[in-house]
């Protein structure tokens, strides 16, 4: 059965009218995945979005001492106790916290301090995920916080040549950390593209081609072209670069590398978005203060 929820779903992920998303379910048997495929098959849609609605509360904070990072999302129940400065400083000692311990058996001692905060504040408190990051000596690991705590990006660099300490390379891993949290790419480069999500993007590049009325034959000619913009959209190197869209972070990477006489390579990156995939609560106030007074 095909559902008024899941037809918004589809909606909120593809962006596609409403009937023509019902019309995806119906032609998939309610699969939603083979539908986003068949709406970009036909043109109507763009590729599905990778992350879920933005909803949950809290906070996203960071620590990084040189050597060692972390990056930590804390949810609240609402957003007033997510500007709290006790909330905040909780928050940024927990960040530390992880880094401090390297991440490794803390779920206790996390989820004793959470249930601290929840007595202080009086609101239900959750460490939600973490992830630390160490850096070896050739290595430098930038950290950046967007919108106060809504977006956390790690990213961890390679120099070669004793470059780490140069002005124009710290500069730079900063630069692609803002980049990460504007763009959100999910690759560092196209050789980190699973084969078989490549290949997949190939075929519906090629249905949609032929939808649009070409031969098999040029359609995947057509697909070389098309795939480059896929690369674009979740590959950070063959993104534009958000503050000099005339060149690409790759350019931007081997310029940087070059003026300070070594060499750079991105090993790693992790962003965080507050709330991605959690579903808010959606409170009636009127209906909450009747079930009250009827209680």
């Amino acid at each position: 059965m095909i559902t008024a929820a899941l037809v918004k779903e589809l909606r909120d992920k593809t962006g596609a009218g409403m009937m023509d998303c019902k019309k995806a379910l119906n032609e998939t048997n309610g699969d939603i995945d083979k539908a986003i495929d068949y709406l970009r098959e036909k043109g109507i849609a763009g590729a599905s979005k990778k992350s879920g609605r933005i909803a949950a509360e809290g906070v996203v904070a960071t620590y990084n001492d040189g050597a060692t990072a972390s990056l930590v999302e804390i949810n609240s129940e609402t957003d007033f106790v997510a500007k709290n400065e006790k909330f905040v400083a909780f928050a940024n000692d927990t960040a530390k916290f992880i880094a401090d311990n390297d991440g490794k058996d803390i779920a206790g001692d996390l989820e004793l301090k959470a249930k601290e905060m929840i007595a202080a504040i009086g609101e239900n408190i959750v460490v939600r995920r973490y992830t630390v990051y160490k850096a070896a000596d050739d290595e430098l690991i930038a950290t950046y916080i967007h919108m106060g705590g809504k977006i956390g990006v790690m990213v961890q660099v390679k120099c070669e040549g004793g470059i780490k300490d140069n002005p124009e390379v710290v500069e730079f891993s900063k630069n692609v950390a803002m980049q990460i949290a504007a763009i959100n790419p999910t690759y560092v480069d196209p050789s980190q593209i699973p084969a078989e999500e490549l290949e997949h993007e190939k075929q519906v590049l090629i249905t949609q081609s032929q939808n649009e009325g070409k031969s098999k034959e040029i359609a995947e000619k057509m697909v070389a072209g098309r795939i480059q913009k896929f690369y674009k959209e979740i590959c950070l190197l063959e993104q534009p670069y958000v503050k000099d869209d005339k060149v690409f972070v790759k350019d931007y990477m081997n310029t940087t590398a070059k003026n300070a006489g070594g060499k750079l390579s991105i090993e790693k990156f992790i962003r965080y978005q507050m709330g991605e995939g959690l579903e808010k609560r959606n409170e009636n106030f009127a209906e909450e203060i009747q079930k009250q007074i009827n209680g």
